[in-house]
């Protein structure tokens, strides 16, 4: 079907222009993603990052603050009515990985690349920051811009969080709001859901000792390896069993390591693995079940057993009224085509979960799939081959900016 191009605006869309707007500055938003991909930097301390942002808002209205335990960087846009404040954030962490896609501005480091989209996620929210200056007489009240780094398993949310980035415009954030670019989702459509959106992560570790000897001589020893795998299966047992499929888990035993050569039964063997769940309820359960399952196991093949579960991000929770608004913003600013309701959560984790513990809020991802390419080979997030589609970022830009501008009018 085809039609007028010229059509005006529809009453009430208050955000037309906006993806436009975002479009004009994708120049300036590939500039600084691409400076950031080129130098990627793991961790909590990430100094050429801050940096880069520093720069891209150097000539920006906005207050800006390094953190203290880390390389963090808080900017605070004031608006020129008093309201309340709101927070938007980017992670800007890199991963362990050397990068293999070919691209002309790929990682000049080896054994570091932004794999997981972060690099995008930073020239995003910077550009918004532009954005939103510009629109100062819009705002009744204050934009927190939480640059953080430590994403990918060091808690730099809890950092920052710590440090006072919920309260940096000098009164506590009433609402939140997190993207983040997936590889392997349609270009430029937005998806979110309320309740739980990705799960928590945990990792576990268990010991099974027993009393080593000669391969050919089994019933002299005591042999960790069977009572290894016999724990395998109980535990995922424990998890079809004693766990309800309406709040599920997921145990994987990733890990598993015993013996030397072929001729000797080892003393020890050791399993670890990772704990996903979508609710506080579950996630307790299974961090309690979990040792006396694998305890008994070892028990009952003579062995001693030393299990313990190391505790990762929470469950990250999206309020479902300002999911829903996310939503509607969605379907606004990018078109109903491009703003879908997602059905199930993702059983990835993320440390934005800290701050939609304390603040009403909402992570949603906006898709990065080269168009026309094929979900069942395109590679996705932590890939060192993936890519993401750049123009996608334009509906990023806009999203935190209509965000911000919704929750101050």
């Amino acid at each position: 079907m085809t039609g007028p191009t010229d059509l005006p605006t529809l009453p009430g869309n208050r955000h037309a222009g906006l993806l436009d707007a975002a479009r004009q500055l994708q120049d300036r938003t590939v500039e600084l993603r691409r400076a950031v991909h080129r130098h990627p930097e793991q961790g909590l301390q990430l100094p050429r990052t801050q940096a880069a942002i520093r720069a891209a808002l150097a000539d920006l209205p906005i207050e800006l603050t390094d953190g203290r335990s880390t390389t963090s960087l808080t900017g605070v846009l004031r608006g020129a009515r008093p309201g309340p404040a709101i927070l938007l954030r980017a992670d800007m962490d890199a991963l362990p990985l050397t990068e293999d896609t070919g691209l002309e501005f790929s990682s000049e480091i080896d054994g570091s690349m932004h794999a997981c989209g972060h690099d995008t996620h930073v020239a995003m929210l910077a550009s918004a920051a532009r954005l939103l200056s510009e629109r100062v007489d819009d705002l009744a009240g204050s934009v927190v811009f939480m640059f953080q780094p430590g994403e990918e398993g060091l808690h730099g949310a809890r950092h920052m969080i710590h440090e006072g980035v919920l309260d940096a415009a000098g009164t506590r954030v009433t609402r939140a709001f997190g993207l983040h670019t997936i590889a392997n989702s349609p270009s430029g459509v937005l998806q979110v859901r309320g309740g739980p959106m990705m799960a928590s992560a945990d990792t576990f570790s268990v010991e099974v000792t027993g009393r080593g000897g000669h391969g050919s001589a089994p019933h002299d020893a005591i042999d960790p390896v069977p009572a290894a795998a016999a724990m395998v299966g109980a535990l995922q047992t424990m998890v079809t069993r004693r766990i309800s499929v309406f709040d599920p888990a997921v145990v994987s035993v990733t890990r598993i390591v015993a013996g030397t050569t072929t001729n000797i039964i080892p003393e020890t063997a050791v399993l670890e693995g990772t704990i996903r769940t979508l609710s506080e309820t579950t996630r307790s359960f299974v961090r309690e079940e979990l040792p006396k399952v694998c305890e008994a196991v070892g028990a009952a093949h003579g062995c001693r057993v030393s299990a313990g579960v190391d505790p990762g991000y929470p469950t990250t929770v999206n309020d479902p009224q300002v999911a829903a608004e996310v939503l509607a913003l969605g379907a606004e600013v990018l078109g109903a085509e491009n703003a879908e309701e997602l059905t199930t959560p993702i059983m990835g984790a993320e440390d934005f979960s800290y701050v939609l513990q304390r603040v009403p809020g909402t992570f949603a991802f906006i898709g990065a799939r080269e168009p026309g390419a094929d979900p069942a080979t395109t590679e996705d997030n932590h890939s060192n081959r993936v890519r993401f589609h750049e123009p996608a970022m334009a509906a990023g830009v806009a999203m935190y900016t209509a965000f911000a501008l919704d929750a101050l009018r």
